[in-house]
């Protein structure tokens, strides 16, 4: 692991950054957008090179090799066996999200806080949207199930499941996802289950087990989305899949997306297979960085009165309660003393704040020092 060094990275001011170009000119650490500071795998970097050098970039389509390491990558890493039929390529998560929307014709059923994309898609297909909220119980991030069922109407079709869960950081239990199984077949409704960060899970003795891994039933109701884009910090390359079991569910979605979603750019197909099939050992380095930045931040947060957060099972975000700092725009507080959060409005939670702590050691001794200052103006 020591070979792969994730303190020195590129400057990424002044680039095509989306991240870094938001706070142009300002001394602001962007520490919102779910994109790592970390350079590409060498493998991934590697991959890409030989197809440039290829010199020709015409419509691509998936290859066996790349099916191959999806499908290996897939069993291998959380026992799920995938047929290769069962694969809906992308050109990212989102579109997923919003195709998924569009494969229904009735109601779209969601939990908040959630990634932004899950309030935004069913507006844009014209579906109905049903909020549950998720309970904070013994400083831990549950499902509640009275809110669920109350929310979950007769016209209601697609449940847009988030796991693990951004922003909350949860990975969620065999349990939980059993019940959820259950309560979406008694409501006769299809899982869009968003899986992009399942390579970032951060506890140890926790394992991603897929909503459609738990059985037939679960499978024959679920779409489930997929990247390598967040765990390999290649989100740029614009490269998803779905993974639909069900023929007729399958060929719903397929006709759902005809004429509107593009081919997956080759580069990043060829960023893919590499992801997955070279770069374990990075990943694992990863993990471990990752970890260690996230201890920090949530013994940071712990000692400044008027913040706390909960333990983060899974991603590389923190989500930070501010209410009790009882300040109109907390986000606009924190930007003032030099840290761009995410606003937690943004996820159907004002008074929070999403802090990616995907950067160096450095940058987060930066951020720390700023959001203690940043704290103490809150209570002056």
């Amino acid at each position: 692991m020591a070979e792969f060094d994730f303190e020195q990275v590129p400057d990424r001011r002044g680039t095509d950054s989306i991240k870094w170009g938001k706070y142009a000119g300002r001394d602001v650490l962007p520490l919102w957008v779910a994109d790592m500071d970390f350079p590409a795998p060498p493998a991934v970097l590697a991959a890409l090179e030989r197809r440039i050098r290829h010199g020709v970039f015409g419509y691509g389509a998936p290859w066996p090799s790349l099916i191959e390491a999806v499908l290996a990558h897939l069993e291998g890493e959380y026992g799920w066996q995938v047929e290769a039929e069962w694969l809906v390529w992308l050109p990212g998560l989102v579109t997923g999200l919003n195709v998924a929307c569009r494969t229904v014709a009735g109601g779209v059923l969601t939990t908040t806080p959630i990634y932004p994309p899950f309030l935004s898609a069913p507006v844009y297909s014209g579906r109905p949207l049903q909020r549950a909220g998720l309970a904070r119980q013994d400083d831990r991030w549950q499902l509640d199930w009275e809110a669920l069922e109350a929310a979950c109407s007769a016209h209601t079709e697609l449940l847009l499941w988030c796991h693990p869960h951004n922003p909350v950081g949860r990975c969620w239990s065999r349990a939980e996802l059993e019940r959820l199984a259950e309560f979406a077949c008694r409501h006769g409704l299809i899982v869009c289950s968003d899986e992009i960060h399942c390579g970032l899970i951060l506890d140890a003795e926790r394992r991603h087990l897929p909503f459609a891994a738990l059985g037939p039933e679960a499978a024959a109701q679920s779409i489930t989305l997929m990247a390598p884009s967040k765990t390999f910090n290649i989100p740029g390359l614009g490269c998803a899949f779905a993974v639909i079991p069900d023929p007729a569910l399958r060929q719903r979605f397929g006709h759902a997306m005809a004429g509107i979603v593009p081919h997956v750019n080759v580069l990043g197909l060829a960023a893919c297979e590499a992801a997955y099939r070279d770069c374990g050992a990075w990943h694992q380095a990863l993990l471990t960085h990752l970890r260690q930045n996230r201890d920090r931040l949530e013994a940071a947060v712990s000692g400044l009165p008027g913040l706390s957060m909960s333990h983060v099972e899974a991603t590389y975000l923190g989500w930070i309660d501010a209410r009790k700092l009882h300040l109109a725009k907390p986000a606009a507080h924190f930007e003032a003393h030099g840290l761009g959060f995410s606003d937690g409005a943004d996820f159907g939670a004002p008074g929070w704040l999403r802090c990616n702590f995907g950067c160096t050691a450095a940058t987060l001794d930066t951020a720390l020092a700023r959001l203690r200052l940043a704290v103490e103006a809150a209570h002056a």
